[in-house]
């Protein structure tokens, strides 16, 4: 059996899976924004990131996304952006294809250009847990699935968060959950969660 490379193992990087069954897949940092758009990005994919610097690339797995993986798509890159972090309360989204981005020498590792007119989207940052693909996943909160808990902006730490989920979904829901499983889907700093 032939393993797969690690690089293009969507579980490695950020990822959820929209209500319409659709995988998006972002980098959690720099390096990875460039392994995502060499392993992930099709040209007619559909790409999106905040407005201002700071956050993934999110790349929908599909050539014909609905409004609604667009929305889902937008909200989670929102949730993992330094927009979050400052308590933005709408955070803003740009949206283009595979074709519009470009890279230069120049530019730093992480980022692109786009080189055709962005669409834009206006979303309210808020994050449902559940379980996808046997995963934890922080995922928008238009989901189906059972949510375990619900994440929004405000002044907890990720460590506090991540005990407090902990706790719950160990005691409600009686799931084997660890810490680290949930520092590892949900947003860092600046939470709340309910």
């Amino acid at each position: 059996m032939k393993k797969q490379n690690p690089a293009k193992d969507y579980r490695n990087y950020r990822w959820f899976f929209t209500s319409n069954k659709i995988l998006v897949v972002g980098g959690k940092s720099d390096n990875q924004n460039e392994a995502v758009i060499r392993n992930f990005l099709k040209l007619n994919y559909t790409l999106m990131h905040t407005s201002l610097p700071g956050s993934p690339f999110m790349i929908i797995q599909s050539h014909n996304p609905t409004k609604k993986d667009l929305e889902e798509t937008a909200i989670f890159t929102a949730c993992f952006s330094h927009q979050w972090k400052l308590g933005e309360k709408k955070i803003e989204i740009d949206i283009f294809k595979g074709t519009d981005i470009y890279k230069t020498k120049s530019m730093k590792v992480g980022t692109f250009g786009v080189k055709a007119k962005k669409k834009t989207m206006k979303v309210k940052p808020e994050l449902a847990l559940i379980i996808q693909k046997g995963k934890l996943r922080a995922v928008p909160v238009t989901t189906k699935e059972k949510i375990l808990a619900i994440i929004k902006q405000g002044k907890l730490t990720k460590e506090q968060v991540a005990d407090k989920i902990t706790k719950k979904i160990k005691d409600k829901f009686h799931f084997p959950i660890s810490k680290q499983e949930v520092m590892q889907a949900i947003p860092s700093d600046k939470l709340s969660v309910k």
